[in-house]
Formats: structure tokens, sequence, C-alpha cells
């Protein structure tokens, strides 16, 4: 007997604002991502009959928007000549229907260069976190790295969802433009 059910009526007021964060986050373009959502939504209207109800509306539409970003990025790859990619479905409860990504080429490991530019990338964004308020640099790891509701951050940190957002867009613009001077 499923435990949860589906409204589409609903969708866009309950969570558009977290398929969006977390969509941006992953393509870094808010039209694409505005798009990739659209997609997202259109393509849960037209499978509504699959929902089971085992996991939450949410769920299912992350997993159904984390398709669609595999599948922008297999677009984009493909016009660019790039390897294969596999797809591994994980099905554990926490990482809300994850689907893993491996190049076919990569074996599992970054090489050397790689790693060394992951580095001193996380440093980059890190030491561009100092650099904000404090209440910036905590909404701006709450949303956007840690991907927390709106509510969520609002009740943990005593702010208006308005102020929320003001704080958040701040809090970005401070770490673009640290981020265009120190680290591309």
């Amino acid at each position: 007997m499923p435990t949860h059910q589906i409204n589409p009526n609903k969708w866009i007021e309950l969570y558009s604002d977290y398929l969006f964060n977390y969509t941006i986050t992953r393509v870094n373009d808010r039209e694409i991502a505005k798009d990739i959502i659209q997609d997202t939504f259109f393509a849960g209207l037209k499978s509504m009959k699959n929902f089971k109800g085992e996991a939450s509306e949410r769920t299912w539409l992350i997993s159904i928007l984390k398709r669609k970003i595999i599948d922008y990025y297999r677009k984009i790859n493909s016009n660019k000549g790039q390897a294969e990619v596999r797809m591994t479905y994980n099905n554990a409860e926490d990482n809300e229907g994850d689907w893993l990504e491996e190049r076919a080429e990569d074996e599992g490991y970054l090489n050397a260069q790689e790693a060394l530019e992951n580095t001193e990338l996380g440093d980059a964004i890190y030491d561009c976190m100092d650099k904000l308020t404090a209440k910036q640099a905590a909404v701006f790891k709450m949303k956007t790295i840690l991907n927390y509701e709106t509510e969520a951050i609002c009740n943990e940190l005593n702010i208006t969802p308005s102020n929320l957002w003001v704080i958040i867009h701040r809090a970005r613009t401070a770490m673009a433009e640290c981020m265009e001077k120190n680290w591309l």
C-alpha cells in the first residue's frame, strides 16, 4: 500500500525553490536550470501513473531531476565527442535516489593534476567563504552546499524567507567575485 501521495498542483509551490537551488549548483546557468526543472515537472506529469508512493513526492521528483541533469550533460558532452557515461542507481535512502556517474575511461580515479585542481578549488571556495560575514557564510553553506530547505534555515537562524534570499544573493555575489579573483 502506497504511503505517499502525488499532487502536481502543488509542485511549483512546494518544490520549485529546492529543485532550482539543487540544479543551479550543478549547471551554473539560470535559464538552463529553469528549463531542466520545467522538463522535470513535465516528465513527472507524463509518468504520474508510475509513481508507486514508496518514496516521497519530493524524492521522486529529485530522481527525475537528476536524470534530466545527466541528460543535459550527455547532450553537451556528446557534442564534444566525450566518452560514454555509465550510470548506476544508488538506492540508499539518504541520497534521495542519487545517480552515480562514472566516465568509462576514468576507471574510478583522478589523475594527479585533477586531484591537485580539486584541492586548490576546495581551498579557494573555503578561503572565499571565510571572507563572508558569519551569517552569509552560514546561509551560503546551509542553502548551497548542504541543500537545506528555506524553512529549516529560517527557523535555525531566526530570519524571514525574504531576509534569507537577500543574504544568499549577497553571499553568492561575493563568492562569485572572490572566486573570479582567486581561482579563475
